[in-house]
């Protein structure tokens, strides 16, 4: 079930192939979203489709709206004009975990669920597949930072979402923790198969996770491409770093030829 939200109107080991959405259904459609803020048109009659099971990375210089977009579809603010379509089941994981300190690790894996949906086992589980099952009982303040991210992402994903909202996850992370983590998001998209929107201000980033990268330029989706490497990925090689400058100059960091 999707929910729709009307603002109308104002102004593994084997290498696995680019995924194929052509034929899947959309899990998300933006139609003429705007956003504006103290006079400032921050989104601009933006236009967005993802289908699920895509993983989408969306870039952008700072200030350019990635995070008011995301934000708008996660339900957590409303545009000016425009119509958004989303499903009802949808998370997000932000920079900062947001655990809640008075609850184990596993109690906030499910906070929030129906009693029925709140069991240990449940938690315990969905830590697993982040591999972190064996802190169930810890409390938040004894986590690193990459296992705080970890218990926030088996939170997202125990709700089974057919939408998952990522707000530079990694960005206050370490730079190795960022590659395990990058990695561990991947794989965990890959078996859940929800659509996903990852913010980032990492060009690598993007290319190593999306499938679709799509860079946002005065309020609109100013370039939109598909990543044309299979899974998994490495930094470098001819194709990863042809795509990399032209990301890099379609962000304005290197000059146009």
């Amino acid at each position: 079930m999707s929910t729709v939200l009307a603002y109308r109107p104002a102004v593994e080991a084997h290498a696995a192939q680019p995924l194929d959405v052509s034929h899947t259904p959309v899990a998300v459609r933006v139609a003429e979203v705007s956003r504006i803020f103290s006079g400032n048109t921050v989104l601009d009659r933006l236009d967005l489709t993802i289908r699920s099971g895509e993983f989408v990375a969306l870039l952008g210089a700072s200030g350019s709206g990635k995070t008011t977009l995301l934000r708008i579809l996660a339900g957590l603010d409303a545009p000016d004009g425009g119509d958004a379509w989303v499903p009802e089941a949808r998370t997000v994981v932000f920079q900062e975990p947001r655990l809640v300190q008075s609850k184990s690790v596993w109690k906030n894996v499910v906070i929030g669920l129906p009693r029925a949906l709140a069991s240990r086992t449940r938690a315990v589980a969905a830590l697993a597949e982040v591999g972190l099952d064996h802190r169930a009982d810890a409390w938040p303040a004894t986590l690193s930072g990459g296992e705080a991210q970890r218990a926030a992402l088996a939170r997202a994903l125990v709700r089974e979402p057919k939408l998952l909202l990522l707000d530079e996850p990694f960005a206050a992370l370490d730079a190795l923790t960022r590659l395990r983590m990058q990695r561990l998001i991947g794989d965990l998209c890959q078996a859940h198969g929800p659509a996903t929107l990852l913010v980032t201000h990492d060009v690598e980033e993007a290319i190593l996770l999306a499938d679709r990268i799509l860079v946002l330029q005065e309020g609109r989706i100013g370039f939109d491409t598909r990543v044309p490497l299979p899974h998994p990925r490495r930094a470098g090689g001819e194709a990863f770093d042809t795509l990399r400058d032209r990301l890099l100059t379609e962000l304005g960091v290197l000059p146009s030829e």
